[in-house]
């Protein structure tokens, strides 16, 4: 059983919470794929979901995860509520608590809001990406994808490429990979990563052969334009030459090695559509584990609360 209320990042997640989160996420996804979409874990209880920044894949996965677990589910977008009259994010928090919501999914553009919004709740907050910071869940499901393919973690070389300083995925999956016993090796321009991320157990390389060489897993990082300033680097042009994986690139890497991003991708720029539609890619199959890992997470922490 997990040892918290709220789900906020992965930084403090024990080994074996994150091994538990990745079994009861295999049994989900076990269910899924038989077709079973009507379970019973979250009967009677009200999950609201709360996006201060858009999203597709997340706030999808997360509404049907909730929903194919028998929970009610409420989605609010940040513009159409009462923080675009100015209300505060303890406020909201407070309102929705008061409403008796069991489960606050939050998306926000401010790292640490989660931290904020858990001491001030009785719902279980869970961390849908929070600015620069975490996003747990991503890095989960990244992690089932994983296993499901090697069928261990332990050991396992996964080379991160891209957008590091300003991924909230690639901090997550630093903390969790690291927790599980892999390497991570990272490569991206010296604009674009993160002063003392090496410190976090991150193998910076120098460049992106020796990050890609017998790597197991190549994971691409969206360039995210709209968290950044210009000049962090020439082109978009010259960023996929230097940075970018092409399927001649992929050759560095294991023959078994699988190819990975959180999406959406910007085809010919982190990953060459090559690359994107190889049969060693599992960037759908990252989709799916989605839904699988949010199920699992929502039904620990419900039995955490029951616990109490």
């Amino acid at each position: 059983m997990l040892k918290r209320k709220d789900l906020l990042g992965l930084i403090d997640v024990s080994k074996d919470e994150l091994s538990e989160i990745l079994d009861v996420a295999a049994h989900m996804k076990a269910k899924l794929k038989a077709g079973d979409k009507c379970l019973s874990e979250l009967k009677g209880k009200t999950a609201t979901i709360l996006f201060y920044e858009n999203s597709t894949r997340t706030r999808t996965s997360f509404e049907l995860a909730a929903k194919y677990l028998g929970a009610q589910v409420v989605n609010i977008a940040a513009g159409t509520s009462s923080v675009a009259k100015g209300e505060t994010l303890v406020d909201t928090g407070k309102t929705l608590d008061a409403q008796l919501n069991d489960f606050l999914i939050m998306r926000h553009p401010m790292g640490g809001a989660h931290y904020l919004l858990s001491k001030v709740v009785n719902a279980s907050v869970l961390n849908a990406g929070d600015g620069m910071n975490e996003h747990p869940t991503q890095a989960l499901l990244d992690m089932l994808t994983m296993t499901e393919s090697f069928g261990n973690l332990q050991g396992l070389k996964v080379a991160i490429l891209g957008d590091i300083k300003h991924s909230r995925v690639a901090k997550s999956n630093l903390f969790g990979l690291r927790t599980m016993g892999a390497e991570v090796y990272m490569y991206a321009p010296e604009t674009l990563i993160p002063k003392g991320i090496d410190r976090l157990g991150a193998k910076l390389c120098k460049t992106k052969e020796e990050a890609l060489q017998d790597a197991d897993v190549v994971m691409g990082l969206r360039i995210q334009l709209e968290r950044q300033q210009a000049g962090n680097f020439p082109s978009l042009s010259e960023y996929a030459h230097f940075y970018g994986v092409s399927a001649n690139d992929l050759k560095l890497a294991k023959p078994h090695a699988i190819v990975m991003h959180p999406g959406p991708v910007n085809r010919g720029v982190e990953l060459t559509g090559k690359v994107i539609d190889h049969d060693q890619s599992r960037i759908e199959e990252q989709v799916f584990s989605g839904i699988a890992v949010r199920m699992a997470a929502l039904k620990l922490l419900n039995d955490y609360r029951n616990s109490k």
